[in-house]
């Protein structure tokens, strides 16, 4: 048995959820992994951050959002709604706060210490939604995916610019 393990980096954007396709990765992946048959599985390595599998879709919107993509944003603002004040959600307590302003530098966490860089609460309850892995086959050495079929790797974090990784492991013969 082959166990491949890969790793995919992207740079998000401040100010909404940032949404990647990272198909071509995990099919590259895939094939540099010399596994005919087998699972390709896709794990987001952040917790406000989400893998998902959806149909490829042509139309835009001026955001640069596939139609899908944003309509989805727009249906977990509704069940979890961006956090832009203390009241929207518990989380982040101020033990949180504490803990994060006591690692060594927590300015690259708390960008000139400000505690609003951690109103991200919605991102956390939304990639619990969504997920973070995804499963997929792997036959005849190609990962299978069926017709317009895209996966998506999306960082619902909105509140800075910052680099993150999916890793892929694909285990097979």
């Amino acid at each position: 048995m082959t166990v491949y393990k890969d790793l995919i980096k992207m740079e998000t954007l401040a100010g909404k959820p940032t949404y990647a396709d990272i198909t071509d990765g995990v099919r590259d992946a895939v094939k540099a992994s010399g596994v005919q048959e087998g699972i390709a599985v896709v794990i987001s390595c952040h917790t406000t951050c989400a893998v998902f599998s959806e149909e490829y879709d042509h139309d835009h919107t001026p955001d640069g959002d596939t139609f899908l993509q944003a309509d989805l944003s727009d249906g977990l603002n509704k069940i979890f709604p961006e956090q832009h004040d203390w009241s929207t959600y518990r989380y982040p307590g101020v033990q949180h706060f504490e803990e994060v302003e006591s690692w060594p530098n927590p300015e690259s966490w708390l960008p000139n210490l400000d505690r609003r860089m951690l109103w991200n609460g919605d991102a956390h309850l939304r990639s619990t939604l969504v997920g973070s892995n995804q499963t997929f086959e792997v036959e005849a050495g190609e990962l299978q995916m069926n017709g317009l079929a895209s996966i998506y790797f999306v960082d619902f974090d909105r509140t800075r610019e910052r680099t993150r990784k999916v890793k892929v492991i694909v285990i097979g013969e």
